[in-house]
């Protein structure tokens, strides 16, 4: 099923020390899993928050599905895993089938409680990621690597047709990363949901992710990696070397 999911259009975003974001201008096709890289400091997660409203556009515009972030009211197509092990409270009693069901319950009406079927819902989840064992556990016991398939698990457990993931696997070791980034692959392929993925680990993503897009408060890069490996520009950027590791195609 094709069909464009995200455009932006000559956006950018300014903070109080200056612009952060400047002409951004590409769109992302139902089905492609999107590898977001750049320096620290090119504005990769600022960019997704754009796309998501979080953060004021300056100039330029955004659309999801095809409507404005204005009119845009079908969230519940969008799942959103943010930079989250900073945000979760370890000590918070919460257990990991709780934790999922809030992916649930935001989408609810008062009285928001859960059925069983948003229940056998969570298990299939937590089954799908792997972490079933880990229901009952309070998330607090869990560890970086458990965490963020819990968290994962949360975001898709309603069926998004966009995933967005902003540095997902920073508090990882580079194995579990691998995994992670395998585990994305996998949900982008058997459920169809389109991924956009904010890493600095540009050495790694392109063994699964379809696209990548460089920023460094511009794009320097946006396509296929078989389109980045044979890149003149890009091979001036990382050198010839760097540039087929990043590749993964050879």
């Amino acid at each position: 099923m094709s069909g464009e999911i995200v455009r932006a259009q000559l956006l950018s975003c300014s903070y109080r020390e200056g612009r952060v974001l400047e002409d951004i201008s590409f769109q992302v096709e139902r089905g492609d899993y999107v590898g977001i890289v750049g320096p620290n400091g090119s504005g990769k997660s600022t960019l997704v928050k754009a796309l998501l409203g979080l953060v004021t556009i300056s100039k330029g515009s955004a659309q999801l599905f095809g409507h404005s972030l204005s009119s845009f009211r079908d969230w519940h197509k969008v799942g959103y895993l943010p930079q989250s092990l900073h945000l979760v409270n370890p000590v918070f009693p919460a257990t990991v089938h709780e934790t999922v069901g809030l992916g649930l319950l935001s989408l609810k009406r008062f009285p928001k409680r859960l059925n069983r079927s948003d229940n056998q819902k969570i298990d299939l989840t937590l089954d799908e990621l792997g972490v079933s064992d880990l229901k009952h556990k309070l998330i607090g016991e869990l560890s970086g690597g458990q965490l963020q398939r819990v968290l994962l698990a949360r975001a898709i457990v309603n069926d998004p047709e966009l995933l967005v993931l902003d540095e997902p696997t920073a508090a990882l070791d580079p194995e579990t990363r691998g995994r992670f980034y395998a585990m994305i692959a996998d949900i982008n392929r058997s459920r169809g949901v389109t991924v956009l993925l904010v890493t600095h680990d540009s050495g790694a993503i392109g063994e699964h992710a379809s696209k990548m897009l460089y920023l460094d408060k511009k794009i320097l890069f946006y396509g296929s990696f078989d389109e980045f490996c044979h890149s003149p520009e890009m091979s001036s950027l990382f050198g010839e070397h760097s540039q087929h590791l990043m590749c993964h195609r050879h």
